[in-house]
């Protein structure tokens, strides 16, 4: 029979230690907000080796004295719980067991000193162990210094991953804490250079305009609602800045960072009816509430929280959003002309592609396949680069147009709200939707151009473009250099945040070169390390599609349309957009006879 028996404590730490230090980012974000508890205003952090051979982190808070050291090593010991009333917590974290789980799995350097005092105490602890004792000499707060992280440990170590990719999880983490309190100033050095500072005293919109993204600034509306005891803050993107990902959404309950499907599943209803399906908004959200109303134990890592009535938490979230961007600003989705939409007008309008009147749609003469489409191949390259254009849409020139039974889709007859092109085939009405149908198209060709070690067409810049980005961004952009380069993306590192980008691919030489790289680092952030290297260009290759396609509301004329039936005839997988919507539907004759009563 198996014995039950107690473990022993460096056991219980260990174990303990799984839960609370799974990686660097987890140690550090339990330091800092240890140093936010304590009523620092400033708090310095220094990385070594993405925090796998050191986290360090310096605050001016309230300090400890040499008894207090002792006792914070100590599991359950805590002195952010003056009371029994666990759901009433105001702090960060409460459960006494960050400094003792860390110290059992690294070494622990803790020095602290109370204002007032003459010295201050140290305090060091090897895996568990007691190595040292004695006064240090350091200005009031407290410094704790953790090196070699599962050192000992090696079953650990090893499923640690990079040191860039732990780099850039601590840098989130310290990222979320600074927007999360901007009265303190935070620092952050890596192996020696500065990657963040953020000055004591900030206003809200200004500082996480500088975390998060410059343009937010600009491309930004202020929240501000007040209901009751709840309150909304933040800042939220404009419709029209968006990113591929939903990486860029920082929410905060009660001041503590939070990753909860009942707030994105809010922020993503704010955004419904302004949003495309595959693209996220840009924002961050700071809801305050009395504690009683949220349960902040639901989660180890406090990442999740409960809500006493989420119907109205989720409703509460939709109306701030909704009130600041429909009358918070006028450069939202109701005013197209301005703000951040004019860099999705990258492609020219032809004048001869003026849409046709209601009354002229469905005219027999506008539309004839004998006068139109043997121009297919000329309208097509209007706006196609020369060395990517279709070899069939030149054929097409020369050779007298069939009857309409011979193609699939139809023969163009008019467009619709200037996005959906209306063919009538032999056995029914072909609707297309001509951004989701030419970006499918651009992708089949770019994964045709780039297969066997082909490069692409590329186009040179007049002048190279800098694109600023966070350090990781441009660390896993500059790992993939090499494979961008065979589809005629050139990018190079220009400091330690931005690249330079010399050429595009032909077929995106008329798009936003900056929203094209931002989305490629936002694909290879979310996706790069779950992904075979395959799969990771297929995501690249859609967003350069997406970026190279027409746009929806661009008018063309029957000709370009046609051009365009013809081209989803001769590519596979044109059924279905890069992101999984259909880009044809089909209503057949006899279903359309039914809708008028003939049959």
């Amino acid at each position: 029979m198996p014995t039950i028996r107690r473990l022993p404590d460096t056991l219980v730490n260990r174990i303990a230690a799984g839960e609370v230090v799974e990686r660097p980012a987890a140690a550090l974000k339990e330091l800092v907000e240890n140093a936010i508890d304590a009523g620092a205003t400033s708090i310095a952090v220094r990385l070594g080796n993405g925090g796998l051979d050191l986290i360090e982190v310096t605050d001016d808070g309230c300090g400890m004295l040499p008894a207090e050291m002792e006792l914070a090593l100590e599991r359950h010991a805590t002195s952010k719980l003056p009371d029994e009333a666990i759901e009433l917590v105001s702090t960060l974290g409460f459960r006494g067991e960050a400094l003792p789980s860390i110290a059992s799995v690294a070494r622990l350097s803790m020095e602290s000193r109370v204002r007032g005092e003459a010295s201050g105490w140290k305090r060091v602890v090897d895996h568990g162990k007691l190595v040292e004792e004695g006064p240090a000499a350091l200005p009031p707060g407290t410094r704790i210094r953790v090196e070699n992280l599962f050192a000992q440990i090696p079953a650990r170590r090893k499923f640690l991953r990079s040191p860039r990719s732990e780099y850039a999880a601590c840098l989130d983490v310290v990222r979320r804490l600074a927007m999360a309190r901007p009265e303190i100033g935070f620092t952050l050095e890596h192996d020696g250079r500065r990657a963040l500072a953020v000055q004591t005293g900030e206003e809200l919109a200004p500082r996480v305009a500088r975390l998060v993204a410059r343009e937010l600034a600009d491309d930004g509306v202020v929240v501000d609602l007040e209901r009751g005891s709840m309150r909304l803050t933040g800042v939220a993107g404009l419709p029209t800045f968006n990113r591929g990902v939903a990486d860029h959404q920082y929410l905060f309950v009660n001041g503590r960072p939070v990753k909860d499907r009942l707030l994105i599943g809010a922020v993503r209803g704010a955004y419904s009816d302004m949003l495309a399906r595959d693209r996220h908004a840009v924002l961050a959200l700071f809801l305050d509430l009395p504690p009683e109303e949220v349960d902040v134990n639901v989660h180890p890592a406090k990442t999740e929280v409960r809500f006493r009535d989420p119907a109205f938490v989720r409703g509460f979230i939709v109306s701030g959003l909704r009130q600041a961007l429909d009358s918070g600003d006028r450069r939202a989705a109701q005013a197209p002309a301005a703000g951040a939409m004019g860099n999705w007008q990258v492609e020219p309008l032809r004048s001869e592609s003026a849409a046709p009147a209601l009354s002229s749609l469905f005219s027999r003469e506008y539309s004839a396949p004998q006068n139109r489409v043997s121009d297919a191949g000329q309208a097509w390259r209007g706006y196609e680069s020369p060395v990517m254009a279709p070899p069939m849409a030149r054929a097409e020139e020369a050779a007298p147009a069939p009857a309409e039974a011979d193609y699939p889709l139809g023969v163009a007859r008019g467009q619709v709200a200037g996005t959906y092109i209306v063919a009538e085939a032999a056995d029914g009405l072909v609707i297309v939707d001509q951004h989701a149908a030419h970006e499918r198209l651009v992708m089949e060709r770019l994964k045709a151009a780039g297969a066997g070690e082909a490069v692409a067409a590329a186009q040179a810049l007049l002048i190279p473009e800098v694109v600023e980005l966070d350090e990781p961004a441009c660390d896993r952009l500059e790992a993939r250099t090499a494979d961008f380069a065979r589809f005629g993306l050139t990018l190079e590192r220009f400091g330690p945040d931005a690249m330079l980008v010399r050429t595009v691919p032909a077929v995106l030489a008329k798009g936003d070169v900056h929203a094209l790289v931002r989305d490629i680092a936002d694909d290879l952030a979310h996706n790069g390390d779950a992904l075979l290297l395959g799969e990771r260009l297929d995501h690249v290759l859609a967003t350069m599609a997406c970026h190279g396609s027409v746009r929806a509301g661009r008018a063309l004329s029957v000709a370009e349309m046609n051009a365009l039936l013809r081209e989803m005839e001769r590519t596979p997988r044109s059924g279905q957009c890069n992101h999984g919507r259909p880009t044809w539907v089909k209503l057949a004759l006899e279903d359309v006879e039914k809708l008028f009563g003939r049959k």
